[in-house]
């Protein structure tokens, strides 16, 4: 194969692993409920609510806890076999997932084992694909080719979700199955394909304590954070749980050792120096705040969809999983027809300024968000998640090309893992940080407004009151699972076979809920929306910080650099 021919192979590839890897971190979203069908287990029982969040979260935690790990590795021992190594990894994963041999308790052990095991081969491919195009293309266009990819990567997570939708129809097995063929055809593309282009770390040692510290520091952080939002002794949430408050303390407080090892050790996991170079910090600082901002934005979206609007709009609970995903397409397609364009001008012209203005357009569309009324017509909802789109791809590619021209060659695959740990630990912390303040909103009104609508249809007081102090959490997932979440909450006490039809028929209809809810969550999303419009302009701030265009020389340390004006 010709060597100017090669680049091309390297970007099919890579986007091609960056896109399985990220809808199969989405596509579990709306196909849970079929999952747990499957496996004959009811996700809203309050034991249950673990095997939940762990299954939608383990692939993202462990993607994000080992990108930096095996980005280095793929310094030290080769990108292109660790690149590899991980469409292999990732499609066994895949293929154990499907078949699942067990029911109840063991199936959601087995499907949260083989989820994190599948996360270890997509942080394999996260975490050198972008070090592979950096080193296939030359510096005027690498924007181009990593628009391509950021695309394909940021597009996955949303085809995920229709994905998910349609195959969990037919059946959940499906969701796992349909990702084997491509796993195994891109498995042997790769390794006919890919090969080393850049000098591997010569003598290069493993530095074991850097990562055996990342590890557990990043880990326990965001382990403790998922579990934050869980109710705990009494509480609508886990923050007073003493291992929460352990877990985020003692993950802080490892990854400070972490910090005080890499500066001592000689052949660090993670060169801190990186974090001098300005285009680096701030395109990382601006990459983790949008991270932060975006990644809860789409579970509002999601419960906003399935909770309110859907069935005010004639959708039944169990069908607006689907129709979800279906409905938030405008947000790919914004991000389908800036990202492309914006890395290929970023070539010329740098990252600054597309970069920051994304991030302004993505405030202005939750500004947007924050002020059309819980029933919006579509067309402006789809507008403003459109915007949000655009602004998301006006800065992907730009900022991960000026974080990866600025890193010298021997770095690339550690910086690119820190690119993509930022990315994912933004994903986590948003969903810990964005449920957590849905659900105190929800707290204040939501108990009094629930108990006495289920009273004015009959429900005894006593009852009502009892399901009015259920922790809101309970009523958001069942809205986000495609349950109708009055239904679930009446169910367990036996109470709707004892009212009368009218009375029944009204409380589990498809309006009664929307209508219930509407307020409480309109102001809880008041506090969701003003918080991702201050990360998304504070993130805008950081990406002016980056200074002129920046391209490293191929140094094997970060101490020489080309800065090239931009305009």
């Amino acid at each position: 194969m010709r060597t100017k021919q090669y680049h091309w192979v390297a970007l099919s590839n890579t986007t091609l692993g960056m896109l399985l890897a990220t809808v199969n971190s989405s596509i579990v979203i709306i196909s849970l409920p079929a999952i747990f069908r499957g496996i004959h287990l009811d996700p809203l029982q309050p034991g249950n609510v673990s095997y939940l969040l762990w299954i939608l979260m383990g692939y993202m935690l462990v993607s994000a806890v080992l990108v930096v790990t095996l980005g280095r590795l793929g310094d030290m021992f080769g990108r292109v076999r660790m690149y590899n190594a991980g469409f292999a990894v990732f499609t066994v994963g895949t293929l154990a997932l499907a078949l699942d041999p067990f029911q109840g308790d063991g199936g959601a052990l087995w499907l949260i084992g083989w989820r994190v095991f599948q996360g270890i081969g997509g942080a394999l491919l996260m975490a050198n694909s972008a070090a592979i195009l950096t080193d296939a293309f030359p510096a005027g266009r690498r924007g181009m080719a990593m628009g391509v990819n950021q695309v394909a990567g940021i597009a996955g997570s949303f085809i995920g979700l229709v994905a998910g939708g349609l195959l969990s129809e037919i059946d959940w097995r499906l969701v796992f199955f349909a990702s084997a063929p491509i796993g195994i055809a891109g498995t042997l593309w790769a390794y006919r394909s890919l090969r080393e282009t850049a000098r591997r770390a010569s003598h290069a040692r493993v530095d074991w304590l850097g990562n055996a510290t990342f590890a557990i520091g990043l880990t326990a952080l965001l382990a403790a954070v998922t579990y934050g939002i869980q109710p705990y002794g009494g509480h609508a949430m886990g923050w007073t749980n003493p291992w929460v408050i352990a877990g985020i303390v003692g993950g802080v407080a490892v990854l400070a050792a972490f910090c005080v090892i890499e500066t001592r050790v000689p052949q660090p996991m993670f060169h801190l120096e990186l974090f001098r170079i300005r285009a680096f910090a701030a395109g990382n600082t601006a990459g983790l705040l949008t991270a932060i901002a975006r990644g809860g934005m789409q579970f509002m979206l999601i419960i906003w969809l399935q909770g309110i609007w859907l069935p005010l709009h004639g959708y039944d609970f169990e069908d607006t999983p689907l129709w979800a995903g279906i409905y938030l397409l405008p947000l790919t397609v914004g991000f389908l027809v800036a990202g492309p364009v914006s890395g290929h001008l970023s070539d010329r012209y740098g990252a600054r300024a597309l970069s920051s203005g994304g991030l302004v357009l993505s405030a202005l569309a939750f500004a947007g968000l924050l002020l059309i009324p819980t029933d919006f017509p579509y067309w402006l909802f789809g507008l403003l998640i459109f915007l949000n789109g655009v602004g998301s791809g006006l800065f992907a590619a730009p900022n991960t090309t000026a974080i990866m021209n600025a890193v010298p060659a021997g770095q690339r695959g550690a910086a690119s893992g820190m690119v993509a740990t930022f990315t994912n630990a933004g994903m986590v912390l948003s969903i810990g940080v964005f449920f957590s303040l849905m659900i105190a909103g929800l707290s204040n009104t939501l108990p009094r407004t629930l108990t006495a609508g289920l009273v004015q249809h009959g429900v005894p007081s006593g009852i009502a009151a009892e399901i009015g102090g259920l922790p809101p959490v309970g009523t958001l997932f069942a809205a986000f699972l495609g349950y109708n979440p009055i239904e679930s909450l009446l169910a367990p006490t036996g109470t709707l076979a004892r009212l009368g039809p009218s009375d029944a028929g009204a409380l589990t209809g498809r309006s009664y809920f929307p209508h219930l809810i509407s307020g409480p969550f309109h102001q809880g999303l008041v506090i969701v929306f003003t918080l991702a419009i201050v990360i998304s302009l504070a993130a805008a701030v950081a990406s002016l910080l980056r200074g002129g265009r920046y391209v490293h020389e191929d140094d094997p340390m970060p101490r020489k650099a080309v800065t090239v004006g931009e305009s």
